[in-house]
């Protein structure tokens, strides 16, 4: 897919990418986790910036608040061809008065933990791998939601539930569930489990859930939500 990317916006002198790699280094393989077994596999995909020619086409977008936990310290950068950057300098340096000296040490801390985010982010990205195979398993087995590709990266997964939505679908106590964002907004209300209908990411038809939390707080969120789903009609 990248390579199909690259080879259209070579064909194209005024075209440009912008690729957002905030997820780059949370991504998943089955293997056993360590290093070596990745390294071997070479599971991840390359940055498209790193295609032959592509360096100077790209502007690649990347942060802190992923990979490294960082969300409050409000910090990314963007990576690509200078008279570009210089540009969005002029840009930027009129919006904001840009990041706290704290946080651009916070970060150096950060980059400076190793290849992949190093010891501690490979063990967070473990982690989020348990609990993705937790929410597979569990929403394979409620009826009506169907998931049949098992999410590699990030901490989402997009079950479809168009099993469960459409004319003539209720719950009782709550009414008809026309669409996604009717059984999101019942999810909520029998069972106290925020989830996102799947409109905005181009699959209305889904919900989006994030495995971002507690092991234990997760299981119990998923119990909750199959047993609000089983008693859809």
């Amino acid at each position: 897919m990248l390579k199909s990317i690259a080879e259209l916006v070579l064909e194209h002198p005024r075209l440009l990418v912008l690729s957002d790699e905030i997820y780059e280094y949370i991504q998943y393989t089955d293997d056993d986790g360590t290093d070596a077994a990745r390294d071997a596999a070479s599971p991840f995909p390359p940055s498209i910036a790193s295609l032959p020619g592509m360096a100077e086409r790209t502007l690649t977008v990347n942060g802190f608040s992923k990979a490294y936990a960082m969300t409050g310290w409000r910090l990314g950068y963007v990576a690509g061809p200078l008279p570009l950057a210089r540009a969005m300098n002029i840009v930027q340096s009129q919006s904001t008065s840009g990041p706290s000296s704290i946080a651009q040490h916070a970060a150096l801390a950060a980059l400076a933990m190793g290849s992949r985010g190093g010891k501690v982010v490979q063990e967070t990205v473990r982690a989020f791998q348990r609990r993705r195979d937790l929410v597979v398993e569990k929403l394979r087995a409620m009826p009506g939601v169907a998931l049949p590709e098992v999410p590699m990266g990030a901490f989402y997964a997009l079950p479809n539930v168009s099993g469960l939505v459409g004319k003539g679908r209720s719950a009782k106590g709550y009414g008809p569930i026309p669409d996604a964002e009717a059984l999101a907004d019942y999810l909520l209300q029998s069972a106290h489990v925020a989830v996102v209908p799947g409109d905005a990411f181009g699959v209305p038809e889904s919900l989006r859930l994030s495995f971002a939390l507690a092991d234990d707080q997760l299981e119990r969120a998923l119990d909750r939500m199959a047993e609000a789903l089983a008693r859809v009609e």
